[in-house]
């Protein structure tokens, strides 16, 4: 039998500030998708884990002594859900994280939130490598536009999609919000 849990990753106010991003982001409805797929695992009193992270940037959006830092108010937790503190991009890394899914005897994650190309990619790849079980939702993730190696510039959705296609069998099983909905209430 799978137990599974919910891996909300970065959804914080900060990332709103898509000029120090990068500009542009795709996916506008990533949050929105992340709250469904949250009620349910509510609902169903299925474990939760929020991640934050906390730039060491100062003048990051993220850093602790700013206001978004702070997780948005959609997906906020409640009552005893966790909140794992990070400030690399791997939810694993400087975090009790892993402590704390093998407490609750975890083997498959489903991770939600930003950005695909940070921190949700890096945290796969990262809890795949564990040993976990690991579905990434498509569009519960969001990606800013990038520029390359020599000045080219990289629209958020390629980069998106790119980041998917690169976790995609190796790493993770990349789904969309109704079907990892459709799948976990069978």
């Amino acid at each position: 039998m799978t137990n599974k849990a919910l891996l909300l990753i970065d959804i914080q106010n900060g990332l709103d500030e898509v000029e120090f991003y990068g500009g542009q982001r795709n996916n506008p409805n990533a949050e929105a998708n992340c709250s469904k797929i949250l009620n349910l695992f509510r609902e169903n009193k299925w474990p939760i884990f929020h991640v934050r992270h906390n730039s060491t940037n100062p003048e990051s959006p993220l850093h602790p002594s700013k206001s978004g830092n702070q997780i948005k108010s959609m997906v906020a937790p409640i009552d005893d859900e966790p909140v794992i503190e990070k400030n690399v991009n791997s939810a694993f890394v400087g975090t009790n994280l892993k402590g704390l899914l093998d407490v609750e005897q975890i083997d498959q994650l489903i991770i939600v939130g930003l950005t695909t190309e940070h921190c949700v990619s890096t945290s796969a790849r990262m809890a795949a490598n564990l040993g976990y079980q690991v579905t990434v939702v498509s569009d519960a993730t969001a990606a800013f536009n990038k520029v390359g190696i020599a000045g080219e510039r990289y629209e958020a959705e390629v980069i998106h999609l790119t980041t998917l296609a690169t976790l995609q069998g190796e790493f993770a099983e990349i789904m969309d919000t109704q079907t990892v909905l459709d799948e976990l209430s069978i």
